[in-house]
C-alpha cells in the first residue's frame, strides 16, 4: 500500500511559503510531508535557506500531517547531540508525527565551518556513531559518550516525546543502502530503485518502510516548465560525487552550464501530461516504495496542487 506525500524544498521557498504550501498539500489529499534541511541552496536561482527547524515548528500549528527531514546531516554542521534536542522538540510539537531522516551530507552545506570535508567511508561512519549518540538521548537518561568521532558528557534532553524519534536513513548506492538497513528505521532516497530497496530490506530493514522523493514541474506549457526545470534544478543531473563535494552554489551553477535542457526534458517529468504524471509517481509504488513524495519546482505551487488533487491522486493506486 503506498501513500503519497509532499516535498517541501526549503532550497526554493521561504518560510510563510512552505507553510502555505503544507496547508495546500494536506487540502488536496497528500498524507505526509518530507522537507529539505539546508545551510545553502544549491544554486542562487533556488534563492533561499531558512533553518529547518523553524520552519518545523511553524508546520505544526498549520498542519496535522506528518513530517519528516529529508535529509538532516548530523555529522558535522551540527552536532548529533543538537540534532536528537531538535528532533525531539519537533516530535512533541507534532504530537509524535515527526521521523528524522538523515544522512552523510553535502560538501555544500557541512563545511561552512571550515573543517575538511571527509571522504564518503569516514562520512558513513560518522553517521552511524551519530545515530547511536541520537539514540541514547531519545531515551531521555543522563548521557556522557566517548567516540572516535563524537563526546558527549552528562547530557539529557528534558523534552522528549512519549516514544523514540523514528530515524531513517538517506543512500545513493550500495554501501550506504546496507547501512541504512542495519542502522535505520526507515530508507529514504531520490530515485524508483527496486533493487535499492531490495538491498535496503535484505541488509536488516526488513519490513520498515522505504521512502522515496519525486521532483516534477506542473505547467500548462511544457516548454516552459522544461526551462524552469533546468534553470532551477540542474543540479540535479550532475553526474558521480559532484553533489557531494562542490562546496558552494557557485561551483555548482558552473558545473551545471554542463547540463543541457533536453537531459533535464528526459529526466524530470514537465507539463500537464497527465499519463506522464501518473507513470512517475507509479513506478515508486512499482518498485515497492511505501511512500512517494512529491515536489513541485518553481512558483506555480496552487496549480500543481489543483492538478493533483482533482486529477492524479485519485487515480493512482492505494
Amino acid at each position: 500500500m503506498t501513500e503519497y506525500g509532499y516535498f517541501l524544498s526549503t532550497e526554493e521557498h521561504g518560510p510563510a511559503d512552505l507553510v502555505e504550501q503544507a496547508r495546500m498539500a494536506e487540502q488536496a489529499g497528500f498524507t505526509s510531508l518530507w522537507i529539505s534541511d539546508h545551510f545553502h541552496p544549491w544554486n542562487s536561482e533556488q534563492g533561499q535557506s531558512p533553518f529547518v527547524w523553524s520552519v518545523i515548528g511553524a508546520l505544526s500549528q498549520a498542519t496535522s500531517l506528518p513530517v519528516r527531514t529529508a535529509v538532516t546531516c548530523p555529522i558535522i554542521r551540527m552536532h548529533p547531540a543538537l540534532v536528537a534536542q531538535a528532533a525531539a522538540t519537533a516530535a512533541v510539537q507534532l504530537d509524535g508525527r515527526f521521523r528524522l531522516g538523515v544522512g552523510s551530507g553535502e560538501a555544500l552545506n557541512e563545511h561552512i565551518l571550515g573543517g575538511a570535508w571527509p571522504q564518503a567511508a569516514v562520512r558513513l561512519e560518522m553517521l552511524q556513531e551519530a545515530v547511536q549518540v541520537m539514540r541514547m538521548l531519545f531515551e531521555g537518561g543522563e548521557v556522557s559518550h566517548h567516540g572516535k568521532h563524537y563526546t558527549v558528557e552528562n547530557a539529557r534532553l528534558y523534552t522528549v516525546p512519549d516514544e523514540p524519534v523514528p530515524i531513517d536513513v538517506s543512500a545513493f548506492g550500495p554501501t550506504s543502502t546496507e547501512l541504512a538497513g542495519r542502522i535505520g528505521d526507515g530508507f529514504l532516497t531520490m530515485a524508483p530503485d527496486a533493487e535499492a530497496v531490495d538491498r535496503f530490506r535484505r541488509s536488516g530493514g526488513g519490513a520498515k518502510p522505504a521512502h522515496g522523493g519525486l521532483k516534477v514541474c506542473w505547467g500548462t506549457d511544457r516548454e516552459e516548465a522544461v526551462r524552469t526545470a533546468h534553470r532551477l534544478w540542474a543540479t540535479e543531473q550532475l553526474p558521480g560525487e559532484l553533489a557531494q563535494v562542490l562546496p558552494t552554489p557557485r561551483h555548482f551553477e558552473q558545473a551545471s552550464e554542463l547540463v543541457p535542457e533536453e537531459r533535464v526534458a528526459s529526466a524530470v517529468t514537465c507539463g500537464d501530461d497527465l499519463d506522464a504524471h501518473l507513470a512517475a509517481v507509479g513506478a515508486y509504488a512499482d518498485a515497492g516504495f511505501d511512500t512517494v513524495y512529491i515536489n513541485q519546482i518553481g512558483p506555480d505551487q496552487r496549480g500543481f496542487f489543483d492538478f493533483y488533487r482533482s486529477k492524479v491522486l485519485p487515480q493512482l493506486p492505494d
